[in-house]
């Protein structure tokens, strides 16, 4: 089966680039449209549309708005093509097409079946998920159960479907399908069930390309020891299995249910793997390889070009899923195409992208305790001991870790603006106290080992939105929120910045300097991404709201306990008293 998945990964370089590639690097360059989660393949989230300013941003007004009738956490956003926007829900997974010419009618729902008992459960951190794709006229929708599901964008048929794995292992899927080229790649959720994690590629018709996973020997991570890099320098063979004791990599986690970006004059994708399973980290001696890493793979073949991991031996759940950002940029007087990410560990990674170089890596939380700085040569984090659950012994809560598991930033993606160069990041300003115990891996039971208490670094500040240069590795501005910033930023060129918060208010804020330029409530909490989109001559701005997602996992779930919700409970026990569960997409205009 090696040599197979291999062959057929070599196979597909030599497969005719379809129409509909070009089709879609021209359609991601239309403001008008929002044709991929984040914009354009660079994972930028920002919009050449100046039609909304910071002059007249302040007129904005509620120009329509779209019950999906479903009460959980709604994160991601909408697409729009043509004369049609297409927005998805929470579990069930049911996807709309609503008409733009006719106030937002429906034009066609979906909705798919799915086993209730087999999948719920075993999603960790309430039953979102993060969008949609578009690609060769059809919507591509990656359901809760694994299914990945190909729409008509016309009708809404069934056009082809493939279920992937099995729940009842505990392998389910929050993330969007990203739609690169003439392939679709998706990923896989589950590491607090012990899955292993992996990116699975099919072309355009449903047919399974390369599979490659995140930990274990080289074949079937499509890795290279000679070729494949870390910091500028070959792997090594079974550079992964060396890391592991036993056949712990077999359950080891390293999920990817984040957002990918793609660099087509590379032909290379990049994303995040997450946490080793358990959070137990006396349970798994080594650097666990490769958790909490970086990949940039080719798209033809699967194989890694390089790999860097940001925490070895994660302690935390510091989860590398967050989105990668392309851009070039002078970084120390020359030019780069860089990759920017902003990791749970609440260090901001500044990379180039083509060699996977660590240019920049500096803290982008104040708070943020559990290590003092990275070192660029080697790359690895200087650990302060003092909050090392492994160094304080399992029979010891280690207190007042920083950041939370929650992250400095959990997947809630920033926005990169060109014409300014900065970056818009939303952040958690949270700590824990966390105690590990010892667990043991029952396929389909949760595989944790740790119980958490979150609560905010400073009263009455658990989240920042903010300004960031990547060339130099430095907060330009910050707002303070009462509550972490949840939601995904949309940057314009009209230089205003959009967030959502857990509270549900929609902002605007000023592009250079973070000042405040208007407010709007939405009926519910955001935990969706903001875009925008022109229709008829007129442009919009849209978010969903609805209360969910981990922040909001005590709402959605009835949950009272501190340490429930593996430790959110406790930090957003107030937030009830903001806002009520919902399921609302709102759409604003001049």
């Amino acid at each position: 089966m090696k040599k197979k998945t291999i062959s057929l990964a070599l196979m597909s370089v030599a497969l005719p680039i379809t129409s509909y590639a070009d089709e879609l690097l021209s359609m991601q360059k239309n403001p008008n449209e929002w044709v991929m989660s984040a914009g354009n393949y660079a994972n930028h989230r920002y919009s050449e549309l100046t039609d909304i300013n910071k002059d007249n941003v302040k007129d904005l007004n509620m120009a329509w708005s779209f019950s999906t009738g479903v009460l959980r956490g709604h994160e991601g956003n909408s697409l729009v093509i043509g004369d049609t926007l297409y927005i998805h829900t929470p579990f069930p997974n049911i996807v709309y097409a609503l008409d733009l010419n006719n106030d937002g009618a429906i034009k066609w729902k979906y909705e798919p079946k799915q086993n209730y008992d087999d999948t719920v459960p075993v999603m960790c951190c309430d039953v979102i998920n993060r969008g949609l794709a578009y690609g060769d006229g059809k919507i591509f929708l990656n359901q809760a159960d694994t299914t990945l599901v190909a729409l008509d964008a016309k009708t809404g048929e069934v056009i082809w479907s493939d279920k992937r794995d099995d729940p009842k292992v505990g392998a389910t899927n929050t993330g969007v399908a990203h739609v690169f080229k003439d392939k679709i790649v998706v990923g896989i959720s589950g590491g607090e069930f012990g899955v292993r994690g992996y990116v699975q590629t099919y072309d355009l018709n449903g047919k399974s390309l390369y599979k490659a996973y995140s930990t274990g020997p080289d074949a079937e991570m499509l890795v290279d020891p000679e070729k494949t890099t870390s910091m500028l320098k070959p792997i090594g063979e079974n550079s992964s299995l060396k890391t592991w004791q036993g056949d712990q990599w077999k359950i080891g986690g390293g999920t990817t249910w984040g957002w990918y970006s793609y660099d087509p004059d590379l032909n290379l994708f990049y994303y995040g793997t997450g946490n080793p399973s358990t959070w137990n980290p006396l349970q798994r001696p080594g650097d666990n390889k490769w958790t909490m890493s970086l990949f940039a793979r080719d798209l033809d073949t699967g194989m890694a070009k390089w790999v860097y991991q940001m925490t070895p031996h994660d302690e935390w759940d510091y989860d590398g899923v967050n989105e990668v950002i392309l851009a070039d940029q002078k970084v120390k007087g020359k030019m780069y195409k860089t990759a920017v990410h902003f990791d749970r560990n609440g260090f901001g990674y500044t990379m180039d992208r083509a060699s996977g170089e660590l240019l920049v890596a500096n803290k982008f939380d104040p708070s943020v305790n559990w290590a003092n700085s990275v070192n660029l040569k080697t790359g690895l984090p200087d650990r302060n001991k003092q909050y090392s659950p492994e160094y304080n012994g399992e029979d010891t809560s280690t207190t007042g870790i920083c950041p939370a598991a929650h992250g400095a930033k959990d997947q809630q993606p920033a926005a990169y603006s060109p014409k300014t160069g900065l970056f818009y990041v939303p952040t958690n300003h949270i700590c824990m106290d966390l105690e590990p115990f010892q667990v043991e891996y029952l396929a389909g039971q949760p595989y944790v080992g740790a119980e958490v208490n979150m609560f905010a670094a400073e009263k009455d500040n658990m989240g920042n939105f903010i300004a960031w240069d990547a060339r130099e590795g430095k907060i330009v501005w910050s707002d303070k929120e009462r509550f972490s910033v949840w939601s995904g930023a949309l940057a314009t060129a009209g230089d205003v910045v959009f967030y959502g918060t857990l509270e549900g208010y929609l902002k605007a804020v000023d592009a250079q300097t973070g000042r405040e330029l208007w407010r709007f409530k939405t009926p519910s909490g955001i935990v969706g991404n903001v875009n925008t989109y022109k229709h008829d001559g007129k442009q919009y701005i849209a978010v969903l709201s609805g209360i969910g997602g981990w922040a909001g996992i005590g709402m959605t779930n009835n949950l009272e306990n501190d340490t429930d919700g593996l430790g959110a409970v406790g930090a957003y026990k107030s937030l009830s008293s903001w806002t009520s569960l919902g399921g609302v997409l709102s759409v604003f205009s001049l």
